[in-house]
């Protein structure tokens, strides 16, 4: 009987433990996320900015994971949602979240999480198949920003103002979180499972 109960309270503890470690790097990838947000630079010609945000939602995703990735990106989403100065250019509140830029920050969240998905497929184990994933979830912000984009500016315009002028940024962008994953997963991953 003692066995068994020393067992439970074992057992129980690690599970707090877990919860606890799932917390703290829910909350971090959030900050990073916010980190990343603040290297903004606005183009004349777009009301998007070019950010570390797309930077951000892949390492999330591939380090950390689908539900975890995904719970990070939901919960900076939300913090700047209550008025964190969070979002690109220290903004934050929900004027942000009915602009025209709140289809890429909500599209984060499917992207992180889906990329984390394909990382826990073993995307992540090649450079061709993790291009492919971060190709899938670039994609992914991509559709969500320009549907709601399409609520300011023609669906003519949507390539010129809402995707071409990222496309080399993203694709410089995938190229760090390839170089970086290496090393967060020596940081990370190890600890998470």
């Amino acid at each position: 009987m003692q066995n068994v109960l020393s067992n439970e309270i074992l057992h129980q503890s690690k599970v707090k433990e877990k919860i606890l470690f799932d917390s703290a790097i829910i909350i971090a990838g959030s900050i990073f996320m916010a980190i990343s947000s603040q290297f903004a630079f606005y183009l004349p010609f777009t009301p998007i900015p070019i950010t570390g945000q797309t930077l951000a939602v892949l390492l999330c995703g591939t380090v950390l994971g689908s539900r975890r990735g995904g719970l990070s990106l939901l919960l900076y989403v939300l913090e700047g949602a209550i008025g964190l100065p969070v979002f690109a250019g220290g903004h934050g509140g929900m004027a942000v979240l009915l602009g025209p830029t709140a289809g890429y920050l909500i599209g984060f969240i499917p992207a992180a999480f889906l990329v984390g998905s394909l990382a826990e497929k073993g995307f992540d184990r090649h450079w061709y198949s993790m291009l492919f994933a971060f190709l899938i979830g670039q994609i992914v912000i991509y559709f969500f920003g320009a549907v709601r984009l399409l609520s300011y500016v023609s669906f003519e315009q949507i390539f010129r103002i809402g995707v071409a002028p990222f496309l080399i940024g993203d694709a410089i962008k995938a190229s760090v979180v390839m170089v970086l994953l290496p090393s967060c997963w020596k940081i990370i991953k190890k600890k998470i499972d």
